[in-house]
């Protein structure tokens, strides 16, 4: 109980658990009760106090000084009494900071925790990069492939299509699936199956192939490792060795590309067409980057390469990576073997030879000496200009097989501006004015 200046008149409390800490509390009346308070507090009290004049005040949180401990947080309200005096009520909080202590170690262990178990998962991951075998992680159930090393990626380049995304048993020959399938059943078994020499798709040398088992939460998963260099080379023929090596120095430039048309591998010929300087900078690209007057030329020749089979002498341009174009003629094919599709491109600059080639321009525009001065110039423009836009018309739908929708798209054109354009020049019969209505 305070006087109206603040100053202690009477002190009592109902709790056991207080007893030992205040006490001393008799030692406090005639006190001003905010140097009872800890530092900390004396605003608090001295909003309390003036609520209080006002009506009851809302609760706050001080410090109390304890005559014979340290100092007790309470809960503290205050109200108006009788004859000027002001009660001031305070519950223990105690309790509720001891808790709240506890909390606060218990976060701080937690956070040390989580830090020591990042720091082991950055050196597992560094020393898994690192590691100089291919290893890589399959899902147990589907064996899709989860994670992989960057010796892994390197051993698995020449493979079509990411092999992050692929399934173990893409990255084997058909013929060695049994015996993956009695590895990887032998590792569900005891835990852990020893090396068995295995053949990787599309490659002619084998592999010593072990794995693991690996347990995370609720999924079971296969550590793979491929030690490449512990099994004997498969020789090519004398032959066959030679050819290869010609196709290293072939003046044509030479790709392989997967079925979605990113670069696998690539000789130093077409490296120079394309201005790169490593085939580290042409794989994983798409060929339409370099290849085709438009990317969309590349989905076309690929279409054809599924549906009808080797193209031969197709004449296009060749973008470099420095900005430079050059006329070339591209042959292709599908590469034969199990698996996902593959194709091969051999690919020849004719620059030269076409720009000394006068016999493919337009009739109106190679006899232009004869007609200057007796045709005005802008009909001269108009039947130049017609020529060679049924001319790259005809080409666009050679080049497509007859598709319209892939021709019109190759000349930038909607599919209504084509119809019209068929039907102006007389290309492709009854059947376009048919399309078009």
């Amino acid at each position: 109980m305070l006087g109206d200046t603040g100053m202690i008149e009477d002190v009592a409390f109902g709790s056991s658990e207080l007893a030992p800490a205040l006490a001393g509390m008799r030692g406090w009346v005639g006190r001003d009760w905010a140097e009872t308070l800890n530092d900390d507090s004396h605003a608090k009290a001295r909003e309390l106090l003036a609520d209080a004049t006002r009506g009851p005040s809302r609760a706050r949180h001080v410090n109390q000084l304890a005559p014979n401990g340290p100092q007790v947080p309470l809960l503290c309200t205050a109200a108006a009494g009788g004859n000027g005096h002001i009660l001031v009520f305070g519950r223990d909080l105690r309790a509720v900071s001891a808790l709240q202590q506890q909390l606060m170690e218990a976060l701080q262990a937690v956070e040390r925790d989580y830090g020591r178990l990042r720091q082991m998962e950055t050196r597992y991951r560094v020393l898994f990069q690192m590691s100089a075998e291919p290893v890589l992680l399959a899902e147990a159930s589907t064996l899709r492939i989860t994670e992989t090393n960057l010796a892994a990626d390197r051993a698995l380049a020449l493979l079509a299509g990411p092999t992050s995304s692929r399934n173990l048993t893409d990255l084997f020959a058909p013929t060695a699936e049994p015996r993956l399938q009695s590895l990887l059943s032998q590792a569900r078994a005891a835990g852990r199956a020893e090396d068995v020499p295995l053949r990787l798709a599309g490659g002619v040398r084998e592999v010593l192939v072990s794995a693991s088992l690996l347990r995370y939460e609720d999924k079971t998963f296969f550590m793979v490792r491929l030690a490449g260099g512990e099994a004997p080379d498969i020789r090519l023929p004398e032959g066959q060795s030679k050819l290869a090596a010609f196709l290293q120095v072939s003046p044509d430039g030479l790709v392989v590309t997967g079925g979605d048309g990113r670069v696998l591998a690539t000789n130093p010929a077409f490296l120079t067409l394309a201005e790169l300087g490593s085939p580290a900078q042409a794989q994983g690209e798409l060929l339409g980057r370099f290849l085709g007057r438009q990317e969309v030329e590349l989905e076309v020749l690929i279409a054809n390469l599924r549906m009808r089979g080797p193209v031969r002498l197709l004449q296009t341009m060749l973008r470099g990576a420095l900005g430079s174009e050059s006329q070339v003629e591209v042959s292709a094919a599908e590469l034969p073997g199990a698996g996902q599709a593959s194709y091969g491109f051999a690919i020849r600059d004719v620059g030269p030879r076409i720009g000394g080639n006068t016999a493919t321009i337009p009739a109106p525009v190679a006899n232009l000496n004869e007609l200057v001065g007796r045709v005005p110039l802008r009909e001269l423009v108009r039947d130049a200009t017609d020529v060679i836009e049924k001319l790259a018309i005809e080409a666009a739908l050679e080049l497509s097989s007859d598709n319209r929708a892939l021709a019109a798209e190759m000349l930038g054109l909607s599919r209504q501006s084509l119809y019209v354009k068929l039907r102006r020049f007389n290309i492709g019969g009854p059947d376009a004015a048919e399309d078009a209505g």
